[in-house]
């Protein structure tokens, strides 16, 4: 907090204070009206371009200073206050004035889910709000995924086309009320209204049926996550042959039926964002839900509309064995598709999916997934950040040039720096469609847009031929082309605030390399814009190029091919009709290789027999993680040579593997403890303690909780991500901070951002 001015609060008679941060769309300035009503002072609060103006007068002027950052709102995040005098007007009144207009600098804030108030009156008969779907106040409701631009009012909303009724008007107006100037404010007089009615809905899924709805950030899809029947049938309609479902429960409660929850889990899920959270499964549901792992994605109802269809469920479609609801939650797309938001899109598009299609007429303005966490190591760690968390930006060390950051191919996001904020967008998925494109293209448009700065360069992958980097191309921005692995490293670095050099781990599935190889196993020695390799993984060969990362089994076969085993790869795979082909392609010299850490995880699943043929990314890797009971080290499991880690020795006890779950603790296991081996030789050739871990292979809790414990016991500083997934949607964080370094001394950037 910053505070500006020589003289005190109480020498003044008018204060004209500047409030920045998470400021508008959240109750702020009703609260500022009730307090300097409560100090009984003059003056005014509005909206602004830089968050809220706040001016006060009177006797008591230094209490409400001090007060005002100890009782905000739950949703108000304040970043910087700053307080000089004025010439006094003699005003006795307080007053809410309009916005003022200009470049913005402030923020939106993420959606909340349903506040206790508002749910209270969601099942309270005297409520004029009483079974409304669309009830929320200053402490809940949609924001960013409604919002066109800022400031934050009702008429740059999905809410302008609602005038409100006599009613709602009132509570606006009220400076008593909870809703007091909450710009989403409508009732059933008023607002939005559904399709169908709620034991229509309820009535669908009680006969096995798909629903599909439409949430806060886009459409869902909705069954009986007890009936197995309903979800193999959701899954081939979706498309989605094996990819885990997240359930949806009506109250903390049933967790425990379902899962084996850890404190720190039941606090996540319980959070506003509500995101879904990993944990253990008891294994009580559909198994289809989630085929072959040891976890499952839960949640609790986010909008008044889940909490009105288990109410609806539990009355009056009582299950017969006397277990409560669990319904199946999934994004309402076509395999592979960005996620639908309009109605009519919804008619079109789901139609093949859903039984019953259930809209309402408030728009959407932003798409924004379910975000999904899970508890590594005692904190939370994303696996996909969107709905409940963006825009909340992550603070960077110091202000920087603005730097638009475009990602990867896959699990996409982009990121727009600010000052010395980096605002990462909701979680934008797949590059491979032109509807993933397109709707790549609109977030970019969007984050300009709503934050209203101009990027000087645009950040992108190394690789020449994916789509985001034919998009920074087309910009005619200046451009910095960012290797893969050094920006995995440098999110990490940037959200620790990690400004020194820094040694990483990065264990990955692929990344374009400097030298236009295939990495993904990778040790870097990270300072600011610049980077340099100080070892890797030996490489394996690929047979078939990509299809070996959709193929374990083909990976497996490189193992066995490197192990001097190759006889073993026709009747060990008999299977697989290409099997004997693969084995002679292995004898080439000229095949490409790879020191992906990725593919590593596919040979392992291979060679045990877990896995060998993929239907989603990170399929073998998943159920390999799920078949650990212990991990377990091998003594001589791996080799080290200038920098060079060999695991060699480790997949030839695997190959030779007669149990599945025993081989994977011991992958895990040795896999672990090769790191920490591998880390601690370039720490003391180095001389750095710090070491950043990332890439999509740190999803993995047993390989993280492994390594970041094995790291601290020998003393090194390591870290992993929080703040962004350590997959591909961190990446355009890193890319950010590594070409806003970059600009910055190449522009001798103070900082005047």
């Amino acid at each position: 907090m910053i505070m500006d001015g020589e003289a005190t609060a109480r020498e003044r008679r008018r204060l004209r204070l500047h409030v920045r941060g998470a400021v508008q769309g959240v109750g702020f300035r009703p609260y500022v009206y009730g307090l300097a009503t409560r100090y009984r002072l003059g003056g005014f609060v509005a909206n602004d371009p830089h968050g809220v103006v706040i001016e006060i007068e009177g006797d008591h002027a230094a209490d409400f200073v001090t007060a005002l950052p100890l009782e905000k709102p739950p949703l108000a995040r304040i970043d910087e206050i700053s307080v000089q005098p004025i010439g006094a007007v003699a005003s006795a009144e307080f007053c809410i004035r309009p916005s003022e207009q200009g470049r913005v600098s402030t923020r939106i804030v993420a959606d909340a889910a349903t506040c206790p108030q508002c749910l209270n009156e969601l099942f309270d008969p005297n409520s004029r709000f009483y079974l409304y779907p669309f009830v929320n106040c200053t402490h809940c409701g949609p924001r960013y995924t409604i919002a066109e631009r800022l400031p934050y009012d009702r008429s740059t909303t999905a809410m302008k086309q609602f005038a409100m009724c006599a009613a709602c008007a009132a509570e606006y107006a009220d400076p008593a009320s909870r809703r007091f100037h909450a710009e989403a404010i409508a009732c059933p007089q008023c607002g939005p209204r559904l399709s169908h009615r709620m034991s229509e809905i309820a009535a669908a899924l009680a006969a096995g049926r798909i629903v599909a709805i439409k949430g806060l950030g886009g459409y869902q899809l909705l069954c009986d996550a007890r009936d197995d029947d309903v979800v193999r049938r959701l899954r081939q309609r979706k498309q989605r042959d094996q990819k885990p479902f997240a359930v949806m429960v009506g109250s903390r409660d049933v967790v425990d039926e379902i899962a084996a929850a850890q404190a720190t889990e039941s606090a996540l899920l319980e959070s506003t964002p509500r995101p879904i959270v990993l944990m253990k499964s008891r294994q009580s549901l559909a198994s289809a839900i989630a085929p072959d792992l040891s976890r499952i994605g839960v949640m609790l109802p986010v909008a008044p509309l889940h909490h009105l269809l288990f109410h609806a469920l539990a009355s009056t479609h009582p299950r017969p064995d006397g277990s409560r609801w669990v319904i199946v939650v999934t994004s309402a797309n076509p395999g592979g598709e960005p996620l639908v938001i309009d109605n009519d899109e919804a008619e079109r598009r789901l139609a093949g999916i859903a039984d019953l299609i259930v809209t309402h007429d408030r728009d959407i303005i932003t798409r924004a997934d379910d975000s999904v966490v899970s508890v590594v190591a005692g904190h939370p760690r994303f696996i996909r950040r969107a709905r409940g968390y963006v825009p909340d930006p992550i603070r960077l060390p110091r202000p920087v040039p603005s730097v638009l950051a475009v990602g990867g191919a896959l699990k996409t996001t982009v990121t727009l720096t600010r000052g010395d904020e980096a605002f990462v967008s909701q979680h934008i998925g797949d590059l491979d469609t032109a509807e993933g494109v397109r709707f790549f293209e609109e977030t970019i448009e969007h984050l300009i847009a709503t934050l209203d700065v101009e990027p000087v360069v645009v950040a992108h992958d190394l690789h020449p031929n994916m789509a985001s980097t034919r998009f920074a191309d087309a910009t005619r921005r200046s451009l910095i082309a960012v290797q893969h692995h050094h920006a995995h490293a440098a999110s990490v670095m940037v959200e620790h605030g990690i400004d020194r050099p820094a040694i990483a781990l990065v264990l990955d599935g692929f990344g374009y390399g400097d030298d236009g190889g295939n990495w993904g196993g990778e040790l870097l020695l990270c300072d600011g814009g610049r980077f340099r390799r100080i070892g890797h993984l030996t490489p394996l060969k690929m047979a078939g190029g990509d299809r070996a990362s959709r193929e374990p089994w083909r990976m497996a076969a490189s193992a066995l091919q490197a192990l001097g085993r190759s006889e073993e790869i026709g009747r060990r795979f008999a299977e697989q009709p290409r099997a004997a082909g693969v084995a002679a392609l292995l004898e080439r010299s000229d095949l490409p290789t790879t020191t992906s850490a990725g593919r590593l995880f596919d040979a392992a699943a291979g060679l045990l027999g877990i896995s060998t043929r993929q239907s989603y990314k990170g399929e073998a890797a998943m159920k390999l993680e799920a078949r650990v009971r212990r991990p377990q080290v091998a003594e001589g499991g791996w080799t080290l040579a200038q920098g060079v880690l060999s695991l060699l020795p480790l997949l030839r006890l695997l190959a030779d593997a007669t149990d599945a779950n025993a081989g994977a603790g011991l992958f895990h296991g040795t896999l672990a403890a090769a790191c920490i081996d591998w880390i601690e030789r370039a720490a003391r050739q180095t001389g750095h303690t710090t070491v950043v871990l990332s890439g999509g292979c740190f999803l993995n809790a047993v390989l993280s909780e492994e390594v970041l414990r094995g790291c601290r016991s020998v003393g090194l500083n390591a870290l992993l991500p929080r703040q962004v997934p350590p997959n591909d949607g961190g990446l355009s964080l890193g890319q950010a901070w590594i070409a806003a370094q970059t600009v910055a001394e190449q522009q001798g950037f103070e900082g005047n951002a």
